[in-house]
């Protein structure tokens, strides 16, 4: 009966294509990663604070670093993140407005100061305040900073500089770097005589120092909210999210130079205002 051997034969190439498929197919959800959006200053501190959680739970987070409103905006355009950390309120605010974070699960994490660097080897000295002659220092130089028009310490520090009355003679001598980091390289290699960044950007950073912090007031607080994103789709993104709010994460943050939020000082306005 030779039509037998046919559909075996049938029976078992039907198979073999239903566990190729299978192949194909992704993984469960249990082992999807979790993926974090973050504030690039935020990147030695979160790098040691999933160290950590890996060697509690033997997983760690795909982790992107970047300025905050090009995390926000990716987040707009469907990105698979699950948590989102960012280096001012406005942009959360902006996430927030479209719907696209988990109710209820927004937090300030973080805060932190705003200080002037220059090169390690700089021998200039200044001191910060109304009318200080920053312009004159820079000489043909450039002052770098984030982008004032979309990185929240570009936005701070314009903040700063027109609180103080200098702005006017600076806006036009900027490096406009697209993140803060970017910011404290240009200074770092010797690129710009002088940057503003954050307080843990400058001491992450051995071959620049600090000037001078910027008076509290001058500028909103350097707050650092955090949220899961509504579309995420890691079920592990609650347990490290909370984790990141754990005393063990409090410990690595201020060991990298972060302050708890309960510590801000009040600016002028609210950080809602740094869009």
């Amino acid at each position: 009966m030779p039509a037998l051997p046919v559909r075996r034969h049938a029976r078992l190439a039907m198979a073999c294509t239903l566990a190729a498929f299978a192949l194909l197919q992704p993984a469960p959800s249990r082992s999807r990663p979790v993926t974090v959006f973050a504030a690039a200053s935020l990147g030695n501190a979160l790098d040691e604070i999933d160290a950590e959680y890996g060697k509690r739970t033997g997983a760690r987070a795909a982790i992107s670093f970047a300025s905050s409103s090009a995390l926000a905006r990716q987040i707009e355009s469907g990105a698979p993140a699950d948590i989102f950390l960012s280096a001012d309120s406005g942009w959360m605010d902006y996430v927030e407005k479209r719907g696209l974070l988990a109710p209820g699960t927004r937090v300030n994490l973080l805060r932190n100061e705003l200080v002037l660097i220059a090169p390690e080897k700089s021998p200039v000295s200044l001191t910060i305040g109304p009318k200080f002659p920053l312009a004159k220092a820079l000489g043909e130089g450039r002052l770098a900073v984030g982008d004032p028009d979309h990185v929240p310490a570009g936005k701070y520090a314009k903040a700063a500089l027109e609180y103080l009355g200098v702005w006017p003679e600076l806006s036009g001598r900027l490096a406009r770097a697209e993140n803060v980091r970017a910011a404290l390289l240009f200074v770092s290699r010797g690129e710009a005589p002088f940057g503003i960044v954050y307080r843990t950007d400058a001491a992450a950073d051995r071959a620049v120092r600090v000037i001078g912090v910027f008076p509290p007031a001058s500028h909103p607080p350097v707050v650092y909210p955090a949220a899961r994103v509504a579309a995420g789709r890691s079920p592990a993104a609650r347990n490290y999210f909370e984790f990141l709010k754990s005393r063990a994460a409090a410990a690595l943050f201020s060991k990298h130079g972060f302050l708890a939020v309960r510590d801000a000082a009040a600016g002028p306005g609210s950080a809602n205002s740094a869009r």
